[in-house]
C-alpha cells in the first residue's frame, strides 16, 4: 500500500522545500506536482526572468562603455541565444532538484488529478491510477495570473507572465498592461533590450505596494529610459488589426503594438478536490492561522495559495515551520516553532533600478506609530556606487521616535535586491539605532548606504550634506 506520513499538493518553492526537510528528519513524504519541480518560480517565473535581467543590464552596459573608457564600436542582440541560455539555466537548475528527490528517494507523482478524502484519522489521496494515503496533507498549489474580463490572454500577441518567457524573438513594441513587481521588471528588461515599452496601469503609482517616495523614483527612472508611462488610466477595450493590437484607454489615448503583456496580478490555484470537505477560504485565498493550518484537520497551506505574501521564499519558509511541526508532532522532538511576521519578509523587484524593501512604508508607520523617524543617503554620495557608475537612488529608513528601533528599510539602487538581506537581519531582530552602531560596515562597500541612512536617524551621517 502507498503509505506515507505527509503528502504534499505542489512541488513549487513551497512543496519541494518542505519535502526535503522533512526527508532530513526522517518523514515519508510523496510530492504531488503537475508539471516539473520548481513550481512558477523556477520554470516560469523568478530564474528565467532573472537570467534575462542579466543580459539586459550587461547589454546597457555595454552600450554605455564610452563612460567607461572602453570603445566597442559593435553591440547586437542575438536574442535566440539569450532565450536558449535562460532555458539552459532553468534546466540546470530544475534537473538538480529533481536529482536531489532521486538520491533522497521522495516519491513525486506527476501529472495527476487527485481527489483526497478523509477516511478515519487519515487521508486518501486518489489519482487517475493509484490511491495514496497520508496522516497530513500540505497543500502548496501555487498561483496563477489573473486576466481582465475582456482582454484574454491568446499565448501569441496578449501574453502571461508565463507565454512572454517562450518568445524567441524581441517584438518591435511591447505595452504592458499593470505597473506592479511583475510588469515593471518586464518593462525594465525588454527596454535594455532596444524594445519600445509603455506601461497602463490604473493605480497613481507604480507597485503600489512599496513606499511611495520609491514608487515615485521607480516611475522617474523607468520615464528617464523612454519608457512611457501611463497612471491612473486603464484599458477600455482593444481590436486586433493586421498582426497589430490597438488598446483604447480610458485617457482617451490608443496604442498600437505588436505585442501585449497581461500582468494585473495573480490568483491562487485550487485545483485540489477534498470531496465533501470544504476549506475556509477568505476572496478564494485559503485562510490559515499562524501555524499554517487550514480548518480541516493535520491539513496544512503554505504559499500563494494562503495570499500572506505572493513570494517564493515566503513559502519556502512556511513550508520550514510547517516541516518543524510535524517532526515535533510525529518524533517527539521540541523544536522551537517561529511566529512568522510577514511584514519582517524582504521583498525584491529587480527593475533597473533595483528595489528592495522590509518591514513598514513610511505611510504604514505613521499610520501605528505617530511621528516616526526618517534616515536617508543618497547612493550619489556613496563611493563603491560612483566607482560602479551606478549613483541613482538612495537608501530609506524609518524608526520609532522613542526605542530608535527599525521599522523598515527601503532602497532603489544599485544591488538593491542583496543589500534588503542585511536589512532584514536589522528588522527581523528589532534592531535599534544603537544596535547597528555596534555592527562595523567594510569600506568601500554599497552596504555603507545602509550605515549612513540609520545614521541619519540621528542626523549624524558623516556624507551627507
Amino acid at each position: 500500500m502507498n503509505k506515507f506520513k505527509v503528502a504534499i499538493i505542489g512541488g513549487g518553492p513551497g512543496g519541494y522545500v518542505t519535502a526535503i526537510r522533512l526527508q532530513q528528519y526522517g518523514i515519508d513524504t510523496v510530492v504531488f506536482e503537475k508539471e516539473r519541480l520548481g513550481g512558477v518560480c523556477l520554470n516560469h517565473g523568478c530564474i528565467p526572468t532573472k537570467s534575462l535581467v542579466k543580459v539586459a543590464d550587461l547589454y546597457s552596459e555595454i552600450k554605455e562603455s564610452e563612460d567607461y573608457g572602453i570603445s566597442i564600436e559593435k553591440s547586437d542582440i542575438d536574442y535566440l541565444k539569450v532565450w536558449q541560455r535562460k532555458n539552459d539555466i532553468v534546466e540546470k537548475l530544475v534537473s538538480g532538484i529533481e536529482f536531489m528527490f532521486k538520491k533522497r528517494k521522495i516519491q513525486i507523482i506527476n501529472n495527476a488529478v487527485i481527489k483526497i478524502l478523509q477516511v478515519n484519522s487519515e487521508y486518501r489521496i486518489n489519482t487517475d491510477e493509484e490511491e495514496y494515503f497520508a496522516d497530513y496533507v500540505i497543500v502548496a498549489t501555487g498561483s496563477k495570473p489573473k486576466e481582465l474580463p475582456f482582454l484574454k490572454c491568446n499565448g501569441k500577441n496578449i501574453l502571461n507572465s508565463k507565454d512572454i518567457l517562450k518568445m524567441e524573438e524581441l517584438p518591435q513594441k511591447l505595452v504592458i498592461v499593470g505597473g506592479g513587481v511583475i510588469g515593471c521588471e518586464f518593462a525594465s528588461i525588454y527596454n535594455q533590450l532596444g524594445v519600445e515599452v509603455e506601461i497602463v496601469e490604473f493605480l497613481p503609482n507604480l507597485i503600489a505596494l512599496e513606499d511611495i517616495e520609491i514608487s515615485k523614483r521607480l516611475a522617474m527612472s523607468l520615464k528617464r529610459s523612454g519608457i512611457k508611462v501611463h497612471l491612473k488610466t486603464a484599458v477600455e477595450s482593444f481590436e486586433e488589426i493586421a498582426s497589430n493590437i490597438v488598446l483604447k484607454l480610458s485617457n482617451g489615448k490608443e496604442i498600437v503594438t505588436d505585442k501585449v503583456l497581461l500582468s494585473v496580478g495573480r490568483e491562487p490555484v485550487m485545483g485540489i478536490d477534498f470531496e465533501d470537505k470544504l476549506f475556509c477560504t477568505n476572496d478564494v485565498l485559503i485562510e490559515i492561522d499562524s501555524m499554517m493550518r487550514t480548518n480541516l484537520k493535520n491539513v496544512f497551506a503554505i504559499g500563494d495559495v494562503t495570499g500572506k505574501l505572493m513570494l517564493a521564499h515566503t513559502a519556502s519558509k512556511q513550508g520550514l515551520i510547517v516541516a518543524d511541526i510535524i517532526q515535533n508532532e510525529v518524533n517527539n522532538t521540541d523544536i522551537e516553532i517561529i511566529d512568522l511576521d510577514y511584514k519582517k519578509i524582504p521583498a525584491c523587484t529587480f527593475t533597473n533600478p533595483e528595489i528592495a524593501s522590509v518591514g513598514y512604508t513610511q505611510k504604514e508607520a505613521e499610520e501605528l506609530f505617530g511621528e516616526i523617524l526618517i534616515g536617508k543617503f543618497p547612493f550619489s554620495a556613496n563611493g563603491k556606487a560612483l566607482g560602479l557608475g551606478a549613483t541613482f537612488g538612495f537608501v530609506k529608513v524609518i524608526a520609532q521616535i522613542d526605542s530608535k528601533r527599525l521599522l523598515g528599510v527601503h532602497i532603489i539602487g544599485p544591488h538593491a535586491t542583496e543589500l534588503i538581506s542585511q536589512a532584514g537581519v536589522l528588522v527581523g531582530l528589532n534592531a535599534t539605532v544603537d544596535d547597528v552602531k555596534k555592527v562595523v560596515f567594510a569600506h568601500p562597500t554599497l552596504s555603507e548606504a545602509v550605515m549612513e541612512a540609520v545614521e541619519d536617524l540621528e542626523k549624524l551621517a558623516i556624507h551627507k550634506m
